[in-house]
């Protein structure tokens, strides 16, 4: 057969084994999996995912074996359980970010989680094989993002993990299930397509849909591609005349994978991910920065911070029209409204869940000081996750101004949160449904993964 760009990711996905994982890959990648199952966790609290789990119990009934996040008891059929834990995990947009723009463990995690249930007692993957599937599923998705210049800045027209998160979840169920190469081909072909949402359904419920259709229609396309579905055996490559995964992208050139022999280095090695300390899109973390910055800088000018001395709030920040909301009226809205958050931050003096409720966000004195802000975009200031800045200004009725800006926030791959700051998040995350000693063996059972002779016990 004719070697492909498509060919060469299929004998990637069967031939990569544990051994190819490095010490850092291991360790960056547990933090993700830790981080992602806290996002969920308290994900499981919002309205959205109680739309997303009493449609999958009402409308669809099948062998419930997979186990939902935030509900004891509670089981569906393993790419239902999939889908309504992809949705609590994006529900409060608190999961992590990667380079070019993605959220990655979202859309593999939970497939893995539900189809380590699924599974008969005599197949049940371990620890090993469960970090190396994962490891797959954030491969792919990396690679095919950089296979174009146009998914490295911040989207326009589709919310990336519904496109590369899909392929991603069904590289990492190929790996969990042993598909052989062709039927890795296979389900690569059926997830492109399953796969797409436009960007235009930012800010509102159906956003968290984006992830949960990914890790479940990833998960079915490698479940139809392993009872010998087929699809197009060269849909990465880029055919003229002939739109592929290239239909996603305008800029699209493809590279083969190579096949691992003694080493491969992951893109997660050379890439760390960024992790959120507040449940808002991931450009909302530099003006929140910049504006806690800057209040310091007003309370030590003033004693305290006193609104009314304000006349103006400068915000510089990058072109990007789904995240620049004025006057945000809806908990989605403000997390995706950079004004909303840097006033926030300004007012309180810190972003956190109780930030986005319906009483917070319709605050009076929050909504004079939105009347406060203008928006300008400095050529500098790039919309793209590793180049872009937040600066606020606070220009006074006494003529004086007071700066704040940043450019990496503490998150970001650049400046990566410690091992206390991670646990403090998830710890504070499972704690609004789980009970501290489950919380303690979670985090006990994800730091020993690999030696966790069940991964469905996670």
């Amino acid at each position: 057969p004719e070697e492909t760009v498509t060919s060469s990711f299929a004998a990637f996905i069967h031939a990569v084994r544990p051994e190819h994982l490095s010490k850092t890959v291991c360790h960056r990648s547990k933090r993700m999996i830790l981080d992602s199952i806290g996002v969920g966790l308290v994900g499981s609290t919002t309205h959205v995912f109680d739309i997303a789990l009493q449609y999958c119990r009402e409308l669809y009934s099948s062998v419930a074996v997979s186990s939902v996040y935030g509900k004891p008891g509670v089981k569906l059929s393993p790419t239902l359980a999939a889908f309504t834990n992809g949705v609590a995990t994006h529900s409060m947009d608190f999961d992590d970010t990667w380079h070019p723009a993605t959220h990655p463990s979202g859309a593999v995690l939970p497939a893995l989680l539900a189809a380590s249930q699924m599974l008969p007692p005599s197949t049940k993957p371990n620890g090993v094989d469960f970090l190396l599937a994962f490891n797959v599923g954030l491969e792919v998705q990396g690679r095919l993002m950089h296979f174009s210049t146009e998914a490295h800045n911040i989207p326009k027209r589709f919310h990336p993990p519904s496109v590369v998160g899909t392929m991603g979840s069904a590289a990492a169920t190929a790996k969990l299930l042993s598909l052989s190469a062709a039927q890795c081909a296979h389900a690569l072909g059926i997830a492109a397509s399953l796969a797409g949402a436009p960007m235009a359904n930012a800010a509102t419920q159906a956003k968290p849909l984006h992830i949960g259709n990914a890790t479940r229609l990833g998960f079915e396309a490698a479940l139809l591609a392993a009872r010998g579905m087929e699809a197009n055996p060269s849909i990465l490559d880029d055919i003229p005349g002939c739109s592929g995964f290239s239909a996603f992208y305008s800029v699209y050139q493809p590279k083969p994978l190579s096949t691992p022999s003694d080493h491969h280095e992951f893109l997660l090695e050379k890439q760390d991910i960024a992790f959120k300390r507040f449940p808002a899109h991931l450009g909302m973390h530099w003006v929140v920065d910049a504006a806690l910055s800057v209040r310091n800088l007003f309370i030590n000018y003033a004693g305290s911070f006193s609104p009314s001395l304000i006349r103006t709030i400068v915000l510089k920040i990058p072109v990007s029209k789904y995240i620049n909301r004025p006057f945000p009226s809806s908990e989605h809205q403000a997390r995706h409204s950079f004004q909303f958050n840097a006033c926030t931050a300004l007012l309180d003096g810190e972003v956190g869940l109780s930030s986005f409720t319906e009483s917070s966000i319709h605050r009076q004195e929050l909504r004079e000081l939105l009347d406060k802000v203008v928006v300008e975009h400095p050529e500098d200031n790039v919309a793209n996750f590793d180049k872009m800045y937040g600066e606020v200004a606070l220009l006074l009725h006494s003529g004086d101004v007071l700066t704040g800006k940043c450019d990496t926030f503490y998150g970001h791959w650049r400046k990566p949160l410690s091992k206390e700051s991670l646990l403090k998040k998830f710890r504070s995350n499972a704690s609004h449904v789980l009970p501290e000693e489950k919380i303690e063996t979670i985090i006990t059972m994800v730091d020993n993964l690999e030696n966790l002779s069940d991964s469905s016990q996670l």
